[in-house]
């Protein structure tokens, strides 16, 4: 315990804490710099995203299984981590051979440039911030590796190090206190300069926020009324049993699963999409040609091609928008075409197939959800829906292009990393009450839950307890075939523990399958089951 002591007196983890104090100069430079530029110039934003586009498969579905819509916040959680760790082998690395610290700060320091320049939108004079964080970072650790005190208790610094010349190092009875006196001034400086680092971060985030007004000019949008509006929302369509989720989304509840990091910021006088590729006439569309057009609206149900089997990656809302299929009629595709690649302003690209953007299920460019203009984070200005595709291979957020084009000459975000082409959604149900692992009363227990097939809809559903016979649910009201599909269930519960499955049939009468498939390639399919403790 003594030794462990010493060791964090000494001047190697000093030297450690000195780097982790250096990283956050040159993040913290970086973000108050970066208020100046767009989002996606600071080194965490970029690295991060980085990270996702390399980012294998089978990572990606665990991180979105295991964190869900958090998948985020892990994220960062995780560089923070890996950060200070390497921020702690540069720190003892300068102290130990202040060359070799040097390099590996300017090494960190080109990967994050590097990360920055090839982000989607970003420029190279975009990388300042990076630039200036990672020299003042370099100059905040020699500033503290300088402060390092050396004395004859601890292992000397070899020569040619930053501390060889400290001037604590002194011979004499004096030493000692010399060098409590000196780790003192280290952490007095070493705090300072951290406050320093947290107030330069916070007035950066505080600035980018001031400067930006897309959110008030979002919230002062008028939407205009669609020329055909959603068909009335017969009664009953939400389940009786409480507790299962609401038929409409609330768009603070709607599911968030995507590549962006920082979520777009695009101001409406700028925003236009290009439309171009295999088509007779390449067309531009402003976003005052949307609210200048004849608008649908309709509820669509979307789904995360991730969701796994019970999960709730799903959602149901009333969306705003452009049909597409009007869209490509004035782009006219060319024979052979038989794709269209949707790219966001960050990038992100979506392979959605040509014949399901021109038929009548009502895929649009979306300007609203549930009323309101879109939210930021959902993809606000313009988003794409489209019924009956996963999200992974339709619905692509901020989009700002479509490239009509063939599945043979392009090949989208996801798709590059090993998912299908096409994402057709799968047949599922899902059981919301009671929810795995409850404890409820014997006799009469009620269970409800969702299920969905997008463009096919849901003619039956049915639960299994234990391994008994299939009962047949009782279904709410069927809104559209392009909607989730409720059902609830009295169930004559005995004392023990019990496994509840369901399975859903769709409207052309194929029933669910109960082969389990993970999410990758094409989205999971089998059924749930729900382990509940009747007493």
């Amino acid at each position: 315990m003594e030794k462990l002591k010493n060791w964090f007196r000494g001047p190697t983890a000093m030297a450690a804490l000195a780097g982790v104090v250096a990283a956050a100069v040159v993040l913290a430079v970086a973000e108050l710099l970066g208020a100046f530029f767009t989002a996606r110039a600071t080194p965490l934003i970029a690295l991060g995203s980085t990270f996702i586009d390399f980012t294998p498969s089978w990572l990606k579905d665990f991180a979105i299984a295991t964190f869900g819509t958090n998948d985020k916040v892990a994220l960062f959680a995780g560089m923070g981590v890996t950060i200070t760790l390497l921020a702690c082998v540069l720190g003892v690395v300068a102290y130990r051979r202040w060359a070799l610290g040097v390099l590996g700060v300017l090494f960190m320091g080109a990967v994050i440039v590097a990360s920055v320049v090839t982000r989607a939108g970003v420029g190279p004079f975009e990388a300042l911030p990076s630039v200036a964080g990672t020299l003042a970072g370099l100059l905040v650790l020699r500033f503290l590796v300088k402060k390092l005190p050396a004395t004859k208790a601890w292992p000397e610094a070899p020569a040619g190090s930053a501390v060889a010349d400290f001037p604590d190092v002194v011979a004499g009875p004096g030493k000692a206190s010399r060098a409590a006196t000196s780790r003192r001034r280290f952490f007095a400086a070493a705090g300072i300069t951290a406050a320093a680092a947290g107030l330069a971060a916070t007035g950066g985030r505080l600035l980018g926020a001031a400067r930006s007004n897309i959110l008030q000019a979002r919230d002062s949008l008028q939407l205009p009324a669609p020329a055909k509006a959603a068909p009335a929302v017969p009664a009953g369509v939400q389940s009786p049993v409480p507790g299962v989720a609401p038929w409409v989304t609330p768009n603070g509840e709607f599911y968030r699963i995507d590549t962006a990091l920082s979520v777009p910021e695009i101001d409406v006088a700028d925003w236009e999409l290009r439309v171009h590729g295999m088509v007779e006439e390449e067309i531009r569309i402003t976003f005052q040609d949307l609210l200048d057009a004849d608008l649908i609206e309709s509820h669509v149900t979307l789904t995360c091609v991730s969701n796994p089997v019970g999960g709730n990656l799903a959602g149901n809302a009333k969306w705003l928008g452009f049909p597409l299929r009007e869209v490509l009629k004035r782009a006219r595709p060319k024979d052979g075409a038989d794709m269209v690649l949707s790219t966001s302003i960050d990038g992100f690209s979506a392979s959605t197939p040509l014949e399901v953007l021109q038929d009548d299920r009502d895929a649009m460019l979306a300007i609203g959800m549930n009323g309101e203009p879109l939210p930021l984070e959902h993809g606000y200005p313009v988003r794409m829906v489209v019924p009956g595709l996963y999200g992974f291979v339709s619905a692509t957020k901020w989009v700002v292009d479509l490239e009509v084009t063939r599945f043979a000459d392009s090949k989208a975000y996801w798709t590059e990393r090993g998912w299908s082409e096409r994402g057709p959604i799968k047949t599922m149900a899902r059981v919301d009450v009671p929810k795995s692992f409850a404890k409820v009363p014997a006799g009469k227990v009620a269970v409800g839950g969702t299920a969905w097939a997008q463009t096919r809809g849901i003619s039956k559903v049915e639960i299994q307890v234990d391994d008994g016979e299939w009962m047949e649910a009782e279904l709410s009201t069927e809104a559209s075939l392009v909607t989730w599909r409720q059902w609830s269930y009295q169930w004559d519960a005995a004392p023990g523990p019990h496994y509840i499955k369901v399975r859903a049939t769709d409207g052309s009468g194929e029933v669910q399958t109960d082969q389990r498939a993970d999410p990758v390639p094409d989205g999971a399919s089998g059924w749930q089951s729900v382990m509940v403790t009747v007493e």
